[in-house]
């Protein structure tokens, strides 16, 4: 009965994590729909700074909060359907868009249009979403020990989607118009979402339960196969249960700001570069697409740090690079000491990302979905709360508010020290216990 089983499976670990990476890459790319174009919007639409904060950091919205029911489905069904939905969600928001600019960009795009974009921008941006369904699905595949470099792979190529379209889309919109750019970024997201079709398999478990079989037969099954972690039995359970783990808000608050902070700079930084320094627009996407794709990059080998040194370690360390980088920004009105201190901000929060993602499976192994799903949604949170938080600086202080506006990431990286202390004591604490009995 196994045997035959076995021949029903589909997909390796590898296969699958490249398909989930695909989906994820294209999905992601929304987080930059309207950075590198804001200054646009603002021209036509007549929008203030903290409206345009707003604008950018809308797709993180749906992107951010879809993450959380969307993770936790994969518990109960795998990746595959809650990854195809999202991505659908996406593509009827770009198509909503494109029409926009067709028939209203720039004459008749006014400011009472506004509402109806960011509508728009909130469906595109469930691709987001696709985040914490692919942290699940490739944990499932995985086992324990190569989760740090599988997550770090995962999200680290994955995570390349934003810097490469903020340094395309200005030279794409030069050469073809906004309306010709939005098109070309609908194709690419169509073409993705058939890969992930092709080849965005799910676990040998979810597989094995699509086919009919027993839970108790699937987890066997699975177990000769290598799969290591199985759901619990409903994705309200999974929810509940991870909500239940205090752990599980330890590293929403740590994910909220490496990577909801990441993605409010990924949205945010366009509009800092042109406005407080002067750059033009190509320039500004260029800057932009270094921070993004270093901080992403720089997961894959800060998951694999994270294997060998610990979460906790490696989470400490990147937090205080965060905070030098935040401190320098905070007070920087030069443009080489801003480039500098960006770079520590992207290069702290990328291995951030890779450190927490470890953490997950291992601090809530019975509920991975459920978990991923509050952390990566809640967290990524922070996408969306922060740019309306910088607008509101640039509102109050003028010019220099760009700058000031940094000081929130100071908070942010003293707290998630807080937080990596608490979690390195109870896992030495948990440690020492263990070895007296």
């Amino acid at each position: 009965m196994n045997a035959e089983r076995k021949h029903q499976l589909a997909g390796t670990p590898n296969e699958a994590l490249l398909g989930a990476t695909l989906g994820f890459f294209v999905g992601f790319a929304a987080v930059s729909l309207f950075g590198p174009t804001a200054n646009r919007f603002k021209e036509v639409m007549d929008l203030s700074p903290a409206l345009v904060g707003l604008l950018v950091s809308i797709p993180m919205l749906t992107g951010s909060l879809l993450r959380i029911p969307f993770s936790a489905w994969v518990d109960t069904t795998g990746g595959r359907k809650p990854f195809l939905v999202l991505l659908g969600l996406s593509i009827v928001g770009m198509v909503g868009l494109l029409g926009m600019l067709n028939f209203l960009y720039p004459e008749s795009l006014s400011a009472a249009w506004y509402p109806a974009v960011l509508l728009f921008g909130g469906l595109a941006g469930c691709g987001i979403a696709t985040f914490s369904v692919g942290i699940s699905q490739v944990s499932y595949w995985f086992p324990q020990k190569q989760q740090g470099w599988a997550l770090g792979a995962y999200a680290g190529f994955g995570n390349t989607a934003p810097g490469i379209i903020s340094f395309v889309l200005p030279l794409v919109i030069a050469a073809w118009s906004l309306s010709g750019a939005y098109l070309a970024w609908l194709g690419i997201l169509i073409a993705g979402t058939l890969l992930y079709a092709a080849t965005g398999h799910n676990a040998w478990y979810f597989q094995l339960r699509h086919q009919g079989t027993s839970p108790e037969q699937a987890r066997e099954v699975a177990q000769e196969q290598g799969q290591e972690l199985f759901p619990r039995k409903s994705a309200t359970d999974a929810l509940i249960y991870s909500a239940k783990v205090w752990k599980t808000w330890a590293l929403v608050g740590l994910y909220f700001t490496t990577f909801g902070g990441f993605l409010a700079l990924t949205a945010w930084l366009p509009t800092y570069w042109q406005e407080f320094m002067g750059s033009s627009e190509s320039l500004a996407g260029g800057l932009t697409a270094g921070f993004s794709l270093l901080a992403s990059l720089i997961r894959v080998p800060g998951g694999s740090f994270a294997d060998r040194l610990g979460g906790e370690r490696v989470l400490g360390l990147a937090m205080t690079t965060l905070l030098v980088g935040a401190a320098l920004m905070t007070f920087s009105q030069l443009f080489l000491l801003s480039l500098i201190a960006s770079l520590l901000i992207g290069v702290g929060m990328g291995v951030g990302n890779a450190a927490v993602f470890k953490l997950v499976p291992k601090e809530v192994p019975d509920a991975v979905g459920g978990a991923a799903g509050w952390v990566g949604g809640l967290g990524a949170f922070g996408g969306f709360a922060v740019p309306p938080i910088l607008g509101y600086f640039v509102e109050a202080e003028g010019q220099i508010g760009y700058a000031h506006g940094f000081s929130v990431y100071i908070l942010l990286a003293l707290v998630c020290l807080a937080l990596t202390w608490l979690l390195t004591i109870n896992r030495e604490g948990g440690a020492a216990q263990t070895a007296k009995t």
